[in-house]
């Protein structure tokens, strides 16, 4: 069965600001009865579900109480899906999609090649640039959008564990939160 997660990451916060940014968000989410303060040693250290965590997510869905909690992520991270990959990914220069995976869902070596270096470099140096195979422009990695929000590349994210999908409400409470900074879902399974 596994465990599913969804983080919330904030693609503008540098190094110098995500803890920072990191309190402010948490003590909303406290003050909000969303998340409790302290952190629970059964659950691997998350900030376990308050007694209004509801109001995060779709109302048909609140049936269901997170078993889980929020893991506050700080530092330079490639933020991944867990289970599976990308199919693809989108140059945000020309808008083309270049195609990672075929229909059989074999992996184009060749095309994800330029990625899994970019990645690398990006999480040991925090810049990486991957050129555009159909406009031949340097594109920085975090630019690049993934199917399905796969990956997303970032100094500040908020994981919880095991709940019920978030309202879009919930998202703009977070990212106003984060001085309006543009934020990205990341949906996984382990």
């Amino acid at each position: 069965m596994g465990d599913t997660f969804q983080t919330i990451v904030d693609l503008d916060a540098t190094a110098a600001e995500a803890p920072r940014l990191a309190g402010r968000v948490l003590d909303l989410l406290v003050a909000e009865g969303i998340v409790l303060a302290e952190r629970a040693d059964r659950s691997f250290g998350h900030h376990l579900p308050g007694p209004r965590w509801d109001r995060a997510v779709d109302p048909g869905d609140a049936r269901w109480k997170p078993t889980d909690g929020l893991t506050v992520i700080t530092g330079r991270t490639v933020f991944h899906g867990g289970q599976g990959e990308a199919d693809w990914a989108r140059c945000p220069r020309c808008t083309a999609t270049i195609r990672l995976y075929t229909e059989e869902y074999d992996r184009i070596d060749a095309a994800w090649e330029p990625y899994g270096r970019a990645m690398d470099r990006w999480d040991e140096t925090g810049e990486a640039d991957v050129d555009c195979p159909a406009c031949a422009t340097a594109v920085p990695l975090p630019e690049w959008t993934w199917a399905w929000d796969y990956f997303a590349f970032g100094h500040l994210g908020f994981e919880f564990w095991n709940w019920p999908e978030f309202t879009e409400e919930f998202g703009t409470l977070i990212a106003d939160a984060l001085d309006g900074h543009r934020t990205v879902r990341v949906w996984g399974k382990f």
